[in-house]
């Protein structure tokens, strides 16, 4: 079966291993070790690493369609966003009567801003399976639309990504508004709990970081079973010669419209993981800029690997997180400069220097095939 498949990879094998290893081991320090031991793990860095995780399960999945497939998106942080404000409008709902106004049903904001009843698009995500199952088709009723009208009239190359930046920046001025009933400007917030456990309890905190370690175990083992079928083979071949695929009868169309709708989804996923852990869910996630910096990530880990894709997430929010505590004005040109000097100087990222050195001879090949894409 396809979706077994990858359990037969040994680099999918040793990946899923050290995920699972790191992530006990975080969570048998914070639970075992004193607050004073040197190796304790404290519930603030769980929570940390738990949005680490997050933002890993993004860039497999714009690893997924940029890598692999050729298209460059600059707007999954919107199908991330819309994940996230799925989950945050069913947290919003579990608040109830304990809000500042009391109000059973509304939401604060909603009473604030002084609306006189809940909108039809917050029916039903005081249910939690719907809000879960909104956090997938949200994001992949999206991406349907919008890579439907896009492949359909092959809009490839420099202007999709323009077109997905375009997106993304359309849905960051709309849920700005406050018309729109998400909060506006101040987005979602003061979340109390999911599922009935609190969510400033360590208990909770820890199960978060346990389930998005899960999600990045999946996400990652999905994109793998992908990757490796006869359909991920056209993907390869769309991404290298795309009219040449297109004349052997093949509906390059279709193939592009599947992989951007699960990895849309995928993006959700991860956006619907972060919200509760970080505690609040605003317009600026739909940030053109936030987008960019997903491909950042993948571009140093190096695309069309992967697991690539997660080393630069975790290394470049691990840099940001020091970095902006030291010298927070100075993030964005570091970024910048990071960038550049990848570009220039690792051309397939930090996966591809490893393998050049664990595998010099069989590598070759290889970068000559990705610098094609």
């Amino acid at each position: 079966m396809w979706l077994t498949r990858p359990f037969n990879e040994r680099s999918t094998l040793i990946f899923v291993a050290v995920l699972v290893a790191v992530t006990a081991l975080v969570v048998a320090s914070n639970l075992w070790l004193p607050s004073g031991h040197a190796l304790h793990v404290s519930t603030y860095t769980v929570t940390l690493l738990g949005k680490y995780l997050c933002y890993a399960l993004l860039a497999v999945a714009v690893d997924l369609v940029w890598g692999y497939l050729g298209i460059l998106s600059l707007g999954h942080g919107a199908f991330f966003a819309l994940g996230g404000y799925a989950m945050g409008m069913y947290l919003m709902r579990q608040i109830g009567d304990r809000g500042v106004y009391g109000d059973p049903v509304m939401p604060d904001f909603m009473v604030f801003l002084d609306w006189e009843s809940l909108p039809w698009y917050w029916q039903g995500f005081d249910m939690a399976w719907f809000a879960f199952v909104l956090v997938l088709l949200a994001p992949g009723i999206l991406a349907l639309v919008f890579g439907f009208l896009a492949f359909r009239s092959r809009v490839t190359g420099v202007y999709l990504s323009i077109i997905t930046q375009a997106l993304t920046f359309a849905l960051m001025l709309a849920f700005f508004r406050n018309e729109m009933g998400f909060g506006g400007n101040n987005g979602l917030t003061d979340f109390k709990d999911l599922l009935g456990f609190n969510l400033t309890s360590t208990s909770t905190r820890l199960g978060l970081f346990i389930a998005s370690g899960v999600a990045l175990a999946l996400g990652y083992v999905l994109c793998r079973a992908i990757v490796a079928s006869k359909l991920g083979r056209v993907c390869v071949a769309v991404r290298d010669a795309e009219s040449r695929t297109r004349f052997l009868g093949y509906r390059v169309e279709r193939y592009q419209l599947f992989v951007f709708v699960v990895s849309a989804m995928l993006a959700g996923v991860a956006g619907a993981l972060y919200v509760p852990q970080v505690g609040i869910i605003n317009p600026s996630e739909f940030s053109p800029l936030f987008s960019i910096e997903i491909v950042v990530w993948v571009a140093l880990g190096g695309r069309a690997t992967l697991y690539g894709a997660v080393i630069g997430a975790l290394a470049v929010n691990y840099a940001k997180s020091v970095f902006t505590g030291v010298m927070p004005e100075a993030w964005l040109f570091a970024l910048g400069a990071l960038f550049v000097l990848v570009t220039v100087m690792l051309p397939n990222g930090i996966a591809g220097l490893f393998r050049r050195r664990l595998r010099p001879s069989r590598d070759k090949p290889s970068v000559a095939g990705e610098a094609h894409a």
